[in-house]
């Protein structure tokens, strides 16, 4: 495995569960046990019933590009090579959104809409990172 000489993720108790998930290539998202609702970022109570009660659920992986930008400029020099590239939304079918980057797929192709799905990057030993890349063959939407 190459250096992966970016920033990593600071794994906590909150947000053990879900990278325990990436690791095995499994995306898991909180859900209230008590009133099912999901929720992302991991958090250890409910906003809308206020359980404490969670269990991590695993998603089916597969959503739509809410929102995204294109990053032109360089924030960090461990990313000068990948400039430029996307920064995405996606809203998961589970209902809850997550940012993220989109692989296999230039970001002038990137579009609201987008079908997605996740992939998994093993970067480190220690850490695996979700991506999205384009689930379907169809091209951008016509205005």
């Amino acid at each position: 495995m190459v250096d992966y000489g970016k920033p990593l993720p600071q794994v906590r108790r909150e947000t053990r569960g879900f990278w325990e998930g990436c690791k095995r290539h499994e995306l898991l998202i909180q859900r209230c046990e008590d009133c099912g609702t999901y929720r992302h970022y991991p958090r250890p109570m409910c906003a809308c019933c206020g359980s404490w009660n969670v269990e991590w659920a695993k998603a089916t992986g597969k959503g739509r590009v809410y929102s995204y930008i294109v990053t032109h400029q360089l924030f960090h020099p461990a990313f000068f090579d990948d400039v430029p590239y996307a920064v995405v939304i996606v809203e998961l079918e589970e209902g809850v959104r997550m940012v993220s980057n989109i692989v296999d797929c230039g970001p002038d192709e990137v579009y609201i809409g987008m079908p997605v799905e996740v992939v998994f990057d093993d970067v480190t030993e220690e850490v695996t990172l979700p991506r999205f890349r384009s689930s379907s063959q169809v091209g951008r939407p016509s205005p």
